[in-house]
């Protein structure tokens, strides 16, 4: 079950008929993100795969899964600001029964990405149950 900040968006994505709105709707997303700070864009939470730089700092807060994440490319930062949406405060335990793929499709993401885009976001929803899996 995804979250109602990931069914807004939904909404918000079957409201806009055309996907170049629906592409700088997922751009917006990432410009209103505050930035990751440069002490955090490490190795340690660098996502590899990704064409553009891509990190993710989570953290785990009461059981809950939370993260931070940035990009040079404004598209990932907005891919990032989605996935925050699909994943940020869900416990832990709820991480793994999440289907990305299928939620995303949603989205119409799997149509209109590039093949990099495309890796890029599965690396980093990879990284994010890899982490709450470590939890």
């Amino acid at each position: 079950m995804a979250q109602a900040a990931f069914e807004e968006l939904v909404e918000d994505f079957e409201f806009l008929e055309d996907w170049e709105d629906r592409y700088r709707l997922v751009i917006e997303l990432g410009k209103a993100m505050d930035p990751l700070p440069d002490a955090l864009k490490v190795p340690a939470t660098k996502v590899e795969g990704c064409a553009s730089q891509v990190w993710l700092h989570p953290r785990i807060e009461d059981g809950r899964f939370h993260f931070d994440g940035d990009s040079d490319a404004m598209i990932v930062r907005g891919l990032i600001a989605v996935l925050l949406r699909l994943y940020d405060g869900v416990p832990v335990t709820g991480i793994a029964a999440i289907d990305a793929r299928s939620e995303l499709g949603r989205l119409g993401l799997n149509e209109h990405l590039s093949a990099q885009r495309s890796n890029g976001l599965r690396a980093m929803v990879e990284r994010i149950r890899e982490t709450a899996g470590a939890a």
